[in-house]
């Protein structure tokens, strides 16, 4: 399927959810300039999935005016996407592109191809990146063919793990980079260890801090959310998982869902698109009947019952940063990790077996001595100004 470069135009900017695409022949240029009286928007930043949004959104609204949003369209489902940016308050893209859901190679490869274009006609004076997405390889990827400062949000990841196609985006993404924003000295050393030198590196802490405070629903909200999903405040169990090696292998998956039915609380699981589609592809629909299968959720909600729970298991990494910030353990299935900060304290990697259950049936057994302990213990990933020092170390670059 062939995919045009779309824009936002002048009669979309009344809506919120979904959001309109122009016609194909937008004048992206055009599309890239703010009204009269406002500073040009010349800062790209590229993002496509849910994980990028939430880091990316305090980000924009410190480069305000200048930020030019591009969203690739690698999350496509509105509950993926959309409502993020509703939640996170911010304003539509100015330009979305529509790579949808294909193959990582051919994903990278549109992505780059639109993004190529897309600053060819822009021409930003800086691309910002987030994390190790096919999105975030695709846009450090043409921003630097088209020589354009990459910035790379939440540089120096590393699990070690070749295996992991993120791992790959990532290393990638760092080398390009002429800004690597490092969340923790250990990304820092990382970086440093590969040959990146010293002077395209700040230790900024992670975006993540930042936006979980502010959106959090408040305790009568988080009551009206443990109704609504029929639960006992610290006494469920939320579950999230959709990396390919979790999903896409019906015998690791099935054992999963297993250790999950097995557990002696409920178990919400919010079900992602992909792991819906492998369960019914495998024949899973007796094991999903033993764990209370809910449909994606808003950030807010998620948040909501996150802090909530009495514990989380899942792949995700970025539950492993906000677990930190809500003081609750997280049981990561896993072969790696690239997140080590908050091993034996927020979070416990776990192979995808019977550790699962192991794990969780000891927490739970003490929940309430373990959500103490963990209440006084201060995140690795900052104090909430990691958007900020991004921006500021962005304007530095740019001023040299």
């Amino acid at each position: 399927m062939q995919h045009t470069l779309r824009a936002r135009t002048a009669a979309d900017n009344g809506y919120r959810y979904p959001f309109p695409i122009a016609a194909p022949d937008a004048d992206l240029e055009n599309a890239a300039r703010p009204a009269e009286g406002t500073r040009v928007k010349r800062i790209a930043v590229v993002y496509g999935t849910r994980p990028e949004i939430v880091k990316l959104a305090v980000v924009l609204r410190q480069l305000g005016p200048r930020a030019l949003a591009v969203h690739t369209g690698q999350h496509f489902s509105p509950a993926l996407s959309d409502v993020f940016l509703t939640q996170l308050r911010l304003d539509h893209p100015d330009i979305r592109l529509e790579i949808g859901g294909t193959s990582r190679g051919r994903q990278i490869g549109e992505a780059t191809a639109l993004l190529d274009e897309c600053f060819s006609r822009t021409q930003p004076l800086a691309v910002v990146v987030q994390g190790d997405t096919n999105t975030a390889l695709a846009g450090a990827l043409a921003a630097n063919a088209r020589d354009i400062p990459v910035v790379h949000v939440e540089a120096g990841l590393r699990s070690f793990d070749r295996a992991m196609p993120e791992e790959h985006n990532r290393v990638v993404v760092d080398h390009l980079a002429d800004l690597c924003c490092a969340p923790t000295e250990t990304s820092r050393a990382n970086l440093l260890r590969e040959g990146v030198t010293e002077e395209r590196i700040v230790v900024t802490g992670n975006t993540v801090i930042d936006v979980v405070p502010e959106i959090v629903p408040d305790e009568e909200q988080r009551r009206g959310l443990l109704d609504a999903f029929g639960v006992e405040a610290k006494r469920f169990v939320l579950a999230t998982f959709h990396r390919p090696e979790n999903v896409d292998v019906a015998d690791v998956l099935g054992v999963i869902l297993d250790q999950l039915g097995a557990l002696p609380v409920p178990v919400v699981l919010p079900l992602h698109p992909r792991t819906a589609a492998r369960a019914a592809a495998f024949g899973f629909d007796a094991k999903l009947e033993r764990v209370r299968v809910v449909e994606p959720l808003g950030y807010e909600e998620f948040l909501g019952l996150f802090a909530e729970s009495a514990l989380l298991v899942s792949d995700s990494g970025g539950v492993q940063e906000e677990a930190s910030v809500l003081k609750r353990p997280v049981v990561v299935v896993r072969n790696s990790t690239e997140r080590p900060e908050v091993q034996g304290t927020f979070a416990q990697l776990v192979a995808p077996g019977a550790g699962i259950g192991a794990v969780a049936a000891g927490w739970l057994a003490d929940i309430d001595a373990l959500h103490a302990r963990l209440a006084t213990m201060p995140s690795p990933y900052g104090g909430g100004d990691a958007s900020a020092r991004t921006v500021e170390a962005i304007d530095r670059m740019l001023a040299s």
